[in-house]
């Protein structure tokens, strides 16, 4: 049975600081695709949501965000954490949704519905947040693109099944599109829509 509790604590020990301290770190992933930030204040989110998932959604999400949530996370005490802690209203509409939040394992849905922005205002789009299993021990894939010299490898575990294709979809959006961060425990790496993603042969 799940602690209702879990609601109301858990979160940031220091609101502000700790907000401002996990923003430079996901500026810092933006600016260096692949690059792994980690989340350093201490917090504890409810299950299903990792610690890296919860100290982006405590930082980025406010009542002028609308929050799209994994049907799983939205059934868990994740909501009730979400409107305690920031305020943000959720929405069943992926389209209205500036942040979204998928736990591991969670189903991708079609990256078309979400909000893409339009060409005069590309930062009108919305942000996923994708739990994965881990940092390493997946595919290996090549990260080429703004803010990467050569060619960044990474190998992401536990990616959703049609991410990468879904994904050369997104790119070839640009301007639009939406931006993605993979979070696994403390651990997040950003994958701005200006990157390009090689999948590698195993």
């Amino acid at each position: 049975m799940e602690n209702r509790n879990e609601g109301f604590t858990g979160g940031f020990p220091d609101a502000v600081y700790n907000s401002q301290t996990v923003f430079r770190t996901l500026m810092d992933c933006m600016a260096r695709p692949g690059s792994l930030g980690l989340v350093t204040p201490e917090l504890m989110p409810p299950s299903p949501l990792g610690i890296a998932a919860g100290a982006l959604m405590l930082t980025l999400c406010d009542h002028d965000t609308p929050v799209w949530l994994s049907p799983k996370l939205a059934q868990s005490n994740v909501a009730a954490w979400l409107a305690f802690h920031c305020g943000a209203p959720l929405t069943r509409e992926k389209s209205e949704a500036r942040f979204a939040f998928l736990e591991a394992g969670a189903h991708l849905p079609a990256t078309g519905l979400f909000a893409l922005g339009t060409q005069e205002y590309p930062d009108r789009s919305t942000t996923l947040v994708i739990e994965i299993e881990a940092m390493e021990g997946g595919r290996p894939l090549n990260l080429t693109g703004p803010g990467i010299r050569d060619v960044t490898p990474i190998t992401p575990r536990g990616l959703p099944a049609d991410f990468l294709h879904q994904w050369t979809d997104n790119r070839a959006l640009f301007p639009r599109g939406l931006d993605v961060v993979l979070t696994t425990g403390r651990q997040m790496i950003a994958l701005p829509r200006t990157c390009k993603i090689t999948a590698l042969e195993v």
